[in-house]
């Protein structure tokens, strides 16, 4: 089972910049690569939301809310997808989690989950 590791959640005001990061460290590069990413939000009494992801061809799928703020990318070397986040809003405060999917060609990846990274947006 693969396992994610999300980091770089935290306290912002409005208006600024936060970098998540999400590991797969137990995974060879061969499955990095060949696999779908993706990052995921849920805030108090809301569902949980696709926010960003990308395929193994870099094709890549933002949520409207988030288009021209945010940008996912990969870096297969380190094992490591990103997700930048700019010009942060109140309404972007919730858990932030990273998923993973086995298809890699899909854009909306549900398989492997992390176990959440905090992020608080203050007015």
């Amino acid at each position: 089972q693969a396992q994610l590791v999300e980091s770089g959640g935290g306290f912002v005001q409005a208006g600024g910049s936060l970098r998540l990061s999400c590991i797969a460290p137990r995974i060879i590069l061969s499955t990095f690569t060949g696999r779908a990413w993706g990052w995921y939000r849920q805030a108090p009494g809301k569902e949980r939301e696709l926010v960003a992801a990308v395929n193994y061809d870099g094709d890549t799928n933002y949520a409207e809310s988030v288009k021209g703020r945010f940008t996912i990318s990969k870096d297969n070397r380190k094992k490591t997808v990103y997700l930048q986040m700019n010009g942060l809003k109140p309404e972007d405060t919730a858990v932030y989690y990273c998923a993973a999917d086995r298809d890699g060609s899909k854009l909306v990846p549900n398989d492997y989950w992390g176990q959440g990274t905090q992020v608080t947006v203050s007015s």
